[in-house]
């Protein structure tokens, strides 16, 4: 294999291992990797139970971070530590999970499992092997993912592991991961008596952070098998990039669809799949690429076809959204369609019934929308309305259609946008 090909190996090797990108942050005492870390540690070290929401929206790096940390964790106790893995969306039924829980902690005792035992009996196995692991000083750590769908139902599972965990002499943490941010509102007021109120909430990453990620993710280690030339000249080039204005517009764009981590990692897998392999070398057009194909953008694809009438339209509803004004109908635009015209003396002036013609098409592309239901008020002059686009894809638009006339690039306040 050339250096170009291991090279791009190395790379997509890193961008398909969440934790690997998570492992950016271990460092950071304030990051979540280190409080669920010292939560874990604490119960290992002081032999007591302990519960702990993870909460946030899929691809924040919840599962990541605890695989993360049960990891570094088995390596420093490699026979203090027993994980049972649970799935809301297949181990919701109590009788269910009571019988994973029973095979999993078989399996990790090297005990003979009964798939004939009842529910009473595995509930009972798994009282007795949490009693058995606390003499033996192990903690057992139950990791409950779609933890909201265990609070379907009468929460059996819930009530007999929180209810061991008080009443037994063991060492356990339970672990519930979830994207529901009420998540702990769903559980019964007994069993939120006994559920710990601890809760991680996992956001989208800072931009210092995304800029530190970056750089963790696509540089090359200097101490490696590599050229040294060929790093150096692959982690120059790859700065120059990072600093790129256009390159920052590609990442803020795609932040602001999605701001997790995992999006930017199917981004950047993207943009390391199209590098050049005679160079060896990424390029600015690679990533550009790989944003185009990872997001297709039907309403900028509209806007390069609007017509000059129906652009007004828009930057007069935008000029109104930017004035704060919540409520306002074809009317309000009229009006401030008519302001724009009278204050610039331009020759796009047209008849209300063009305009609105122009609006209706607006609507049937559903680039703006109602905000009401149709009640009593049939009439589309007097309904409320709302854009349906961003301020950042209605720029893009306007820079995109050929037709545009000047005069809307500068009645639209762009540089918020860049």
């Amino acid at each position: 294999m050339t250096v170009a090909g291991k090279a791009q190996a190395l790379l997509r090797r890193r961008l398909c291992s969440p934790t690997f990108a998570h492992a950016a942050f271990k460092s950071s005492p304030e990051s979540n990797y280190s409080k669920l870390r010292f939560l874990i540690s604490s119960s290992i070290a002081e032999a007591c139970n302990n519960s702990v929401l993870l909460l946030g929206p899929r691809g924040s790096g919840k599962i990541a971070v605890v695989e993360l940390v049960l990891e570094d964790l088995k390596a420093e106790h490699p026979d203090a530590i027993s994980v049972i893995r649970l799935n809301g969306l297949l181990h919701s039924d109590g009788n269910c999970a009571l019988k994973e829980i029973a095979r999993q902690l078989c399996m990790e005792h090297q005990l003979l499992f009964s798939k004939m035992a009842s529910s009473d009996d595995n509930s009972q196995f798994m009282i007795d092997m949490l009693r058995e692991c606390g003499l033996a000083h192990k903690t057992v750590i139950f990791v409950l993912d779609e933890f909201d769908l265990f609070t379907q139902g009468k929460q059996r599972l819930l009530y007999s592991l929180l209810d061991a965990m008080q009443t037994l002499n063991s060492q356990a943490v339970v672990i519930g991961v979830s994207c529901r941010l009420d998540a702990d509102q769903l559980l019964e007021k007994r069993i939120r008596s006994r559920f710990s109120h601890r809760k991680l909430l996992f956001v989208p990453p800072s931009k210092e952070d995304i800029q530190r990620l970056l750089e963790y993710l696509l540089h090359l280690p200097k101490d490696s098998s590599f050229p040294s030339k060929y790093v150096t000249e692959f982690n120059t080039r790859l700065s120059n990039i990072l600093s790129d204005k256009k390159f920052k517009e590609i990442v803020d764009s795609l932040l602001d669809v999605d701001g997790s981590v995992s999006n930017l990692l199917r981004l950047l897998f993207r943009a390391v799949s199209y590098m050049d392999m005679e160079s060896g070398l990424l390029s600015l057009e690679n990533f550009k690429s790989a944003y185009l194909c990872t997001y297709r953008q039907p309403k900028i694809d509209n806007l390069k076809d609007a017509s000059i009438l129906e652009l007004y339209i828009l930057v007069c509803m935008n000029r109104l959204e930017t004035k704060e004004q919540n409520s306002y109908n074809f009317n309000s635009i009229m009006k401030e369609y008519k302001a724009i015209h009278d204050a610039y003396k331009t020759s796009d002036n047209y008849a209300n019934n063009v305009c609105l013609r122009a609006f209706e098409h607006l609507l049937e592309q559903e680039l703006i929308g109602f905000t009401d239901s149709k009640g009593r008020t049939p009439s589309i002059e007097f309904r409320p309305v709302k854009l349906l686009i961003s301020s950042r894809e209605l720029y893009q638009g306007l820079k995109s259609n050929s037709s545009c006339p000047a005069i809307l690039q500068k009645l639209f306040d762009h540089e918020s946008y860049k």
